[in-house]
């Protein structure tokens, strides 16, 4: 009897071990990394959940939902995170209590650094508006109604000790940081005109009525938030915000900011 197997098969049952050897590692190799992957999104996430549930006051128990983009692993080899994006709602942010969203740019992995910035959004309903507005003096807040792309309320003015009921239409916005109200139409008796007939209508009584209205919420948010806009969205107002970089590492600029 001879040997049929002949060197080259023997070589080639050789080469298949070996490729199936190499698969293995490759498979194991994957699995290892897609194991790292997986810890590493989730250490991150909980220790950003972690510091937002801390640093902003909020209950153990809030659903805070933490978003980084992109393969979590390599970011934090590098020690920088692209995007991450943090949304909770019901939070409160100084005078303003709505849903927040806050997508940050280049957040540094260790302490002491500063991101790149970012901003910040937060939706207020209709009884939250109203809740803020509360604090402008001589506003009817009781009578806000919010619907694209105004908010609007009702009034009394007194002329020859007569009331008379005026309704507001406002466009929200921002300036230099602070919240705003611009009057854009009035209505009275059923008329919609516009602030000179109001004026010449009412005389100097209607002057506060047709000014815009501000209010400083500076001084009770952390001075890295500067609101930029406030624009009405279907029946919310959503108020934006620009984060300076630095207030992940400042305290400076986690403490509260100021008015005037």
């Amino acid at each position: 009897m001879t040997d049929a197997t002949t060197p080259s098969s023997r070589s080639g049952r050789k080469t298949g071990r070996w490729i199936a050897v190499i698969v293995v590692v490759l498979v194991l190799l994957a699995a290892a990394a897609v194991a790292a992957e997986y810890i590493a999104r989730s250490v991150v996430t909980s220790t950003v959940r972690s510091l937002v549930v801390t640093n902003v006051g909020l209950p153990d128990d809030q659903d805070v939902d933490v978003q980084v983009a992109g393969l979590v692993l390599p970011q934090v080899l590098a020690g920088r995170l692209d995007e991450v994006a943090v949304a909770s709602d019901d939070v409160t942010l100084g005078p303003i209590t709505g849903d927040v969203r806050v997508d940050l740019r280049g957040v540094p992995v260790s302490a002491g650094s500063a991101a790149d910035g970012g901003v910040a959004s937060v939706r207020l309903d209709q009884e939250q508006v109203r809740a803020l507005l509360a604090q402008l003096p001589d506003l009817p807040a009781g009578t806000v109604e919010v619907t694209a792309p105004d908010v609007s309320f009702e009034t009394t003015l007194t002329l020859f000790g007569i009331g008379i009921p005026v309704g507001v239409t406002a466009t929200p916005g921002a300036a230099e940081g602070d919240l705003t109200i611009t009057p854009t139409g009035f209505q009275v008796a059923g008329n919609v005109i516009d602030a000179d007939t109001l004026r010449g209508q009412f005389g100097g009584v209607a002057d506060t009525l047709v000014q815009t209205r501000s209010l400083c919420i500076a001084d009770r948010l952390p001075a890295g938030l500067t609101l930029t806009s406030a624009t009405v969205q279907g029946q919310d107002l959503v108020a934006t915000f620009d984060i300076a970089g630095a207030i992940v590492s400042d305290p400076g600029l986690q403490a509260d900011g100021t008015c005037g």
